[in-house]
């Protein structure tokens, strides 16, 4: 008879630790021009919008840490959302964030997939760990959205029981982001020059959030708008003063002088 050994998994240990200041962080490139112009877009929107307070931290390409069995791991998503973190010293610039000890948790994270295999969705659960299985089973992060800009395929997933759970879309085409109490989605259109499909936030109202260029061009307009019904006003007044001065001139003809 043969006897067979269980396999034995080993633990994780997870602690947050501060990440040594001779650390060398990852130097990836980015992957195509449209990851950094979309993380850009969503940021923009929401501090146009009056979303953005000093306490939170949103950040692009800024590497998320976590110890693991005494080893330091890395991450760096396309776009994270934190609700509070601590804050750095004057001139110090944060070169990374550590869940637990820089401030609170990562509540939401976005990949945008690149057209190569990126391991945005690997559960590789070894080192180097897949991007899906860090999220989920070392930071835990409750809302994980993963967008693709090839065939404008968006997908959100909640951490429930400790597994992501993927989550249909809505009759509009866009995922509820809890965190923000936003919706998110895609639009086509053009930004700065640049036309594609773009991740745009909406209110529970289904009000769009404009981008600050949005907003400075439907200021401009207002304010043409105002110059227009200033001028209109202006011509309207001289019409009246020129009506009443021809008036004036017929009754003086007529020897009947007007009053003042």
């Amino acid at each position: 008879m043969v006897l067979e050994a269980p396999s034995i998994k080993a633990k994780t240990t997870i602690t947050w630790e501060p990440l040594p200041a001779n650390f060398i962080l990852p130097d990836d490139p980015v992957e195509n021009i449209q990851q950094t112009a979309l993380a850009a877009a969503l940021t923009d929107a929401l501090g146009a919008s009056g979303y953005i307070q000093p306490e939170m931290l949103i950040g692009s390409n800024l590497g998320l840490v976590a110890t693991v069995n005494k080893k330091i791991v890395v991450k760096a998503p396309d776009w994270f959302y934190v609700p509070q973190v601590h804050s750095v010293p004057e001139g110090v610039i944060r070169r990374s964030y550590t869940p637990n000890t820089d401030g609170a948790a990562v509540t939401i994270v976005m990949e945008f997939l690149s057209e190569a295999e990126g391991g945005e969705l690997s559960i590789r659960s070894t080192p180097p760990y897949g991007k899906l299985h860090f999220y989920e089973q070392i930071l835990q992060i409750p809302t994980y959205v993963t967008y693709d800009p090839y065939d404008s395929s968006l997908e959100v997933r909640y951490l429930q029981d400790g597994r992501y759970i993927l989550h249909p879309v809505d009759n509009q085409g866009r995922l509820w982001i809890p965190q923000l109490e936003l919706y998110l989605g895609i639009w086509s259109g053009e930004r700065l020059g640049q036309t594609m499909n773009w991740l745009r936030w909406w209110d529970k109202s289904g009000n769009l959030l404009l981008w600050s260029s949005e907003q400075a061009e439907q200021e401009r307009q207002r304010a043409e708008q105002e110059r227009q019904r200033a001028e209109e006003e202006r011509q309207r007044a001289d019409r009246e003063h020129q009506r009443a001065e021809r008036l004036a001139a017929k009754l003086r003809e007529l020897g009947i002088e007007s009053e003042p």
